[in-house]
């Protein structure tokens, strides 16, 4: 809930602490930010818009694909990875493991940039007993639902591009699944020895459809082209690859494609065609890597 995540929220215009009031977050410079009915907050800026968030349709598309378990070894080895991290943050006495700058409680936030619907933010925090989530995405229909997601996760309407509406280094973890990467905003929100679990797909991820239904496909650079963009702000502590192969009936695939960037860039009609030429089932891959870098 909101509640939980409030003592770790700034003021997207003035970058001051927000202090629950009712259903209004408020900050020392008069600033006011009014609860949704449906549970999220919306801290974007003033000139900001939503315009490049995932619809309606693809959200629905998202939530029905991953509560059908299709990307659970995904979800487990983030799961895995943060239990790890946070393990390992607390051995070496690093900021994970007490209060920051930030303030809080000791271990800090987990903050799920580009959330989605909460699944993944979901499933991790059921690996950190008592650890509060922000589910921060531009969507607020994949918000609607990421408010639900969990008791703990508190939903926030931001602009990944934009400065985070979080105090500095107020996170002991953030997590990035398939979402946009900000560099000097995701350092800052850490805080000192706190840990980015990123989740990016390779060049294998969903093979079998790229070709077939004119998907976007990933080039084989994208992990370089990925640390030399992080390199500045963090340092790579190590990384796994989660590959295994699914079995999709043809409305799945249609769900996987419809969830994802390839969306907004594909011909409903020509892919209506191209799904009937497929087998049903279908065997496809699906083939991410899961990268920790630490402040």
């Amino acid at each position: 809930m909101l509640q939980d995540i409030e003592p770790y929220l700034a003021c997207p215009h003035c970058a001051r602490p927000l202090t629950l009031d009712g259903r209004t977050l408020r900050c020392p410079g008069g600033h006011s930010h009014d609860l949704a009915k449906q549970g999220y907050v919306s801290l974007l800026a003033g000139d900001a818009h939503t315009g490049t968030g995932d619809t309606a349709d693809m959200v629905a598309a998202r939530d029905d694909f991953l509560a059908a378990g299709h990307y659970r070894p995904i979800a487990d080895a983030l799961a895995a990875a943060a239990v790890a991290a946070v393990a390992e943050a607390e051995d070496s006495g690093g900021g994970d493991g007490g209060d920051g700058p930030g303030g809080g409680r000791p271990g800090g936030l987990v903050a799920d940039l580009g959330a989605g619907t909460g699944h993944y933010l979901a499933h991790v925090l059921d690996a950190l007993p008592g650890r509060p989530g922000a589910a921060l995405d531009i969507s607020k229909y994949a918000l609607r639902r990421a408010a639900r997601a969990h008791p703990r996760i508190g939903a926030v309407v931001c602009d990944a591009w934009r400065p985070l509406p979080l105090l500095d280094a107020s996170a002991g973890l953030v997590l990035n699944v398939f979402a946009p990467r900000n560099g000097p905003e995701i350092r800052r929100v850490l805080r000192p020895g706190g840990t980015l679990l990123l989740v990016s797909p390779t060049s294998r991820h969903l093979r079998e459809l790229v070709d077939t239904l004119g998907l976007l496909s990933v080039d084989e650079d994208k992990q370089r082209r990925i640390d030399e963009k992080l390199g500045p702000y963090l340092t790579p502590a190590g990384r796994r690859e989660v590959e295994f192969t699914m079995r999709l009936s043809a409305e799945d695939v249609r769900t996987v494609v419809g969830m994802g960037p390839s969306a907004w860039h594909t011909d409903p009609d020509r892919l209506a065609e191209r799904l009937a030429a497929l087998p049903d089932p279908v065997e496809v891959t699906a083939s991410v890597t899961v990268a920790a870098y630490r402040r």
